[in-house]
């Protein structure tokens, strides 16, 4: 079987090229291509270069390993992106250009970031990978950040490879580019501009700072769009749609959107016309998404792997849990503000995105990194609701679902390893603690940015001390058919 490239003949069902990318060179260098990178951001940008042209391909930058450029560069940057829903469908995307990777190559990085031709450097590290803190402060704790800090010379992290760049262009006389955060970061674009700023100013002389500040735009984004891990089944489905082996594909469900704030320094390419929505202000925009969607997959998530469900498809299988999905949506939404649309709408078309049958979304992969992603997700919104009188009960069951999970033993009893930045400090709070009430403050004390003191006291407190008694001694399975029952009371 032939591998899939740039001078693979088509075949098979999936929707080919319909331009040729070699006439285009790269306007875009893109930090952390991941999955839902080619199948976002490339998506989007494959088909504006269709319909438009133009010099903006993507060079992708993998900072933490090569896997990614070893599957794609022997394909010329092809890859098959397979949408899952009631049909599947399938497009060979030709946006990307090539991809530099390893910790060994973030030189030649640095040199596509400050190539005259790169316009846009755009982001998908997930929150861990910045290193910024919740308040949008450099974190010079972060071991990405301290070592570029100490050695800015030779950058390997994202805050010290763009501002390495832009010292690069303003001495070479080249206009900035724009920093495009595609992450699930809160108010991404403010933030990673302040930790920028900050960075600057500790390393560099000649007020590098204010040139950026003054010529650098930081836009703010919303993105989303479900992009399970690829497994065997996909890179099967993918030989199947092209007649042609792909060990780089991807799959995802038919929806996606991306809500951009309009302030680019050096032109983009008219995503516009293939969806996307640019705004004055995207943060009503981003806390629709992150309180509705990523706070119910953060519930469901951790209720569902302690209640053996493997995928969110699971989760929605089972009527209670269902119903606790649908509760948790409605909560959400009452903290929602700023925003012209129809949120009960908004609630029962997410619920039907996890129940597509298609998409094998793991609660494991979405129950990674809690501590960075919880206080936007789930402690925010909370917090709102108790100050406004609402109903709490969502967002308690949510968080102690998170400690339960955090507490979880092995055969030997001892606590099992979990997936986060924060992962020694969370076993260390969880080890030998068997009762609700210590845990609750010990996880309190080593996470108060999820577990602040307004949450672990008082009524909120008290009913947290409940929900996770209750799943420590009945189970989660238990749990969730007693919480279900009563939101149908």
């Amino acid at each position: 079987m032939n591998r899939l490239s740039a001078t693979a003949f088509s075949a098979g069902a999936a929707v080919w090229p319909r331009y040729r990318p070699e006439e285009y060179r790269a306007g875009i260098v893109h930090l952390g291509l991941g999955n839902f990178a080619r199948a976002h951001l490339l998506d989007y940008t494959d088909k504006v270069l269709a319909r438009r042209g133009g010099d903006w391909r993507v060079i992708g930058v993998s900072l933490r390993g090569t896997a990614v450029a070893e599957a794609l560069n022997p394909q010329d940057g092809r890859y098959v992106l397979i949408e899952r829903g009631l049909e599947t469908h399938a497009r060979v995307i030709g946006a990307l250009k090539h991809v530099i990777a390893g910790p060994r190559m973030a030189s030649c990085a640095l040199a596509a970031m400050s190539r005259p031709g790169c316009r846009i450097v755009s982001i998908t590290v997930t929150e861990k990978g910045y290193g910024i803190a919740s308040d949008g402060a450099l974190d010079r704790t972060h071991p990405a950040v301290a070592a570029d800090l100490a050695h800015p010379e030779a950058p390997a992290g994202v805050i010290g490879l763009i501002v390495a760049a832009l010292a690069a262009r303003r001495a070479a006389r080249l206009p900035a580019f724009t920093v495009l955060s595609c992450d699930n970061l809160s108010h991404n674009g403010q933030k990673l501009r302040r930790a920028v700023l900050e960075f600057a100013d500790a390393t560099y002389p000649h007020d590098l700072a204010g040139w950026i500040a003054a010529h650098a735009t930081f836009p703010s984004t919303m993105v989303d769009r479900i992009t399970p891990a690829a497994t065997r089944d996909t890179l099967a489905a993918a030989q199947q749609l092209t007649g042609h082996e792909d060990i780089a594909a991807v799959e995802t469900e038919p929806f996606r959107q991306w809500v951009i704030e309009d302030d680019f320094s050096a032109g983009r390419p008219e995503w516009e016309l293939e969806g996307a929505l640019f705004v004055r202000d995207v943060g009503p925009y981003e806390q629709m998404k992150l309180r509705m969607l990523n706070g119910a997959h953060s519930m469901l998530a951790y209720s569902g792997q302690l209640s053996g469900k493997a995928y969110v498809r699971d989760v929605m299988a089972d009527p209670a849990h269902a119903v606790l999905v649908r509760r948790h949506l409605k909560a959400a939404a009452a903290t929602v503000r700023g925003l012209a649309i129809d949120l009960d709408a908004y609630a029962t078309a997410l619920a039907e995105r996890f129940t597509n049958p298609s998409i094998a979304h793991a609660t494991a992969q979405i129950a990674m990194d809690g501590t960075q992603k919880l206080p936007q997700r789930i402690t925010a919104p909370a917090m709102e609701a108790m100050e406004a009188g609402s109903p709490v009960r969502p967002f308690a069951f949510a968080l102690s679902s998170w400690v339960a999970y955090l507490a979880r033993r092995d055969a030997c009893g001892a606590p099992i390893r979990v997936d986060d930045p924060r992962a020694d400090a969370l076993i260390a709070a969880v080890s030998g603690r068997r009762d609700a009430a210590t845990l609750l403050a010990t996880i309190a004390a080593a996470c108060p940015d999820v577990l602040p003191e307004a949450m672990s006291t008082g009524a909120f407190g008290a009913r947290l001390e409940e929900s996770l008694d209750a799943i420590l001694r009945e189970g989660m399975t238990a749990v969730i058919t007693q919480e279900a029952m009563l939101d149908a009371e």
